[in-house]
């Protein structure tokens, strides 16, 4: 899935929750909702209003946006971030400071969070946000609100006991166990909006008429072809010089999911900027930017990451050994210069740097023909049976290249492998049915909060496609989920980076390094500041705000 969908974009049982760093409080402006930056901090000088922008992203997302049921990949992220807030966000530091909730407090146990909602705010047809239409999404989030039938938030909030509305600006919510992060959820790396009780209440047409208090409003969706949203003139959030919030008149989507069409198309003047994690499109991207033909804003911070997704509840991989074989053949300084040009940095784990759990290197077994070969043979000797398996992946022609790539790496330690494409609107359903040995490129994991990962390992989980049974791994996301202390959170998930590395659950590929390219026109991707005044945070996994885009005039 090479620059294309995360894993959760795709099936009809999927709706994922990325969650970053956790705050246990947050902090809140005034209630103008004024913010303490202009939207300036990537260049062009004071942001001016007015003007459009269109904006190339990689999918379309053909379920719509009724946010508790919808399957959102970034590009869907991106569209939701633009009509809707969420109660949280977080800052440059990974701390959940407030959004919709102006400011919130939690027990010291962390198992009662208090949300006191930002006054003043509307949703585009014109209702105001108060507890009661807060209480009904979160309700409608977790599986209890009986208009709406969500899907993986019914699993990744399932420690909620109970949302009630003590009065018609607070929320409070309680967790069965403790549970710090928490407000990251409530921010649901953007997927958790809050809709107006209208849409929320639709029966039919809830993923098509979307009514937000974000920064735009819908305008006109025709799939495959555009999405368009105008300015919300009633925003509530203004920059840090007073001046109202969009500074845009419109901005409009546009799906194009091979990456060198949506570089051929900004290059062409056709889009105004597009976001792309693609090596061979990254290339020229940034070749450009040096030109300056191109703003360009780049992370690999918080991000997400490539990997050989390994099915360990059928052989070969069912076997450590033939795990450990599959590992030692990755010759991975020659895999990234030779298929990421050496312009991505090969991963360690499952968390990047910048993310809590991080480690530079957490043990997984190096390249070495020689080990690998051993283990080739001694899983013969262990099993009666060669080693042979199928590598599966989609039928991008990049992604395509990658898995000849690996299939060579492994053939020469001596294991058989074929190959196999899948259609990417199957691919998540042959994970979920276990139905593989081995997926290229499976791309997963974005943000910093490890607690989110809870629901792709633990083996009570229906999201565990890999099929981890493993006590340890469960008892150290069961401890890290209730554990209050930072330090000791910290040294948890350090601790699962290097069980998975010990265990070689997967083979780690690389880290996504994240690029939004624009025309020399268009700043503020980063902006504006958060309300309480803390800087946006740099991660871009999960798309961005477009309150502060701006373009300057020619």
């Amino acid at each position: 899935m090479r620059g294309r969908r995360n894993l959760w974009a795709t099936a009809a049982t999927l709706t994922a929750v990325a969650v970053v760093t956790v705050a246990c409080g947050g902090g809140g402006s005034g209630d103008d909702g004024t913010s303490g930056g202009s939207g300036a901090e990537d260049g062009g000088g004071k942001p001016v209003p007015g003007g459009s922008v269109r904006y190339a992203v990689e999918a379309e997302n053909p379920g719509g946006w009724c946010l508790p049921e919808a399957q959102l990949d970034i590009a869907g992220i991106q569209v939701a971030r633009t009509v809707y807030d969420t109660l949280t966000i977080p800052n440059e530091q990974g701390e959940y400071v407030g959004m919709l909730a102006e400011s919130y407090e939690a027990s010291p146990d962390q198992t009662t969070f208090t949300f006191h909602l930002r006054p003043g705010v509307k949703f585009h047809d014109g209702t105001t946000l108060d507890s009661t239409v807060v209480k009904n999404n979160l309700d409608a989030y977790r599986g209890t609100y009986p208009a709406r039938s969500p899907l993986l938030f019914a699993i990744s909030l399932k420690n909620i006991a109970d949302v009630t509305a003590p009065d018609p600006m607070t929320v409070v919510v309680t967790t069965t166990t403790p549970w710090p992060a928490l407000p990251a959820y409530m921010y649901g790396s953007g997927r958790m909006g809050m809709m107006a009780q209208a849409q929320l209440d639709d029966p039919a047409t809830c993923d098509t008429k979307l009514i937000g208090t974000g920064p735009f409003k819908l305008k006109e969706w025709k799939i495959n072809d555009h999405f368009t949203a105008e300015k919300n003139r009633d925003y509530w959030m203004k920059d840090g010089d007073g001046a109202q919030l969009p500074y845009l008149e419109e901005i409009t989507y546009q799906p194009i999911p091979d990456s060198n069409s949506r570089y051929t198309a900004l290059s062409a003047g056709d889009v105004d900027m597009e976001h792309d994690s693609a090596a061979q499109t990254i290339q020229q991207i940034r070749d450009a930017a040096e030109a300056g033909t191109l703003n360009l804003v780049t992370t690999d911070k918080y991000t997400d990451v490539y990997y050989e997704l390994i099915n360990q509840s059928k052989p070969p991989f069912d076997n450590i050994t033939a795990r450990k074989a599959l590992a030692l053949s990755l010759d991975a300084d020659a895999y990234n210069e030779v298929r990421n040009l050496g312009l991505f940095t090969m991963a360690s784990g499952p968390f990047a740097p910048g993310a809590v759990g991080y480690l530079e290197d957490a043990g997984m077994p190096t390249y070495d023909l020689a080990e690998a070969k051993k283990m080739v043979t001694q899983y013969e000797q262990e099993t009666g049976q060669p080693l042979e398996f199928t590598m599966a992946s989609t039928n991008d022609a990049e992604t395509k290249k990658d898995v000849q790539y690996l299939q060579q790496l492994a053939e020469k330690a001596g294991m058989k492998v074929t190959t196999k494409d899948i259609e990417q609107a199957s691919l998540i359903d042959t994970a979920l049915g276990g139905d593989f040995q081995v997926i290229v490129n499976w791309r997963n994991h974005p943000g910093g909060d490890p607690d989110e990962q809870y629901i792709w390992w633990h083996s009570e989980a229906p999201t565990n496609f890999n099929r981890i049974k493993d006590p340890e791994v469960d008892r150290l996301l069961d401890s890290g989920r209730v554990e209050t202390d930072p330090a000791k959170r910290k040294t948890i998930y350090e601790d699962l980076n290097r069980r998975f590395a010990e265990r070689v659950d997967n083979v780690w590929l690389s880290w996504v390094d994240w690029n939004i390219a624009s025309n020399p026109n268009v700043f503020g991707v980063y902006g504006p500041d958060n309300p309480d005044g803390s800087k946006p945070f740099p991660g871009l996994a999960n798309g961005h705000s477009v309150a502060g885009l701006w373009v300057a005039s020619s």
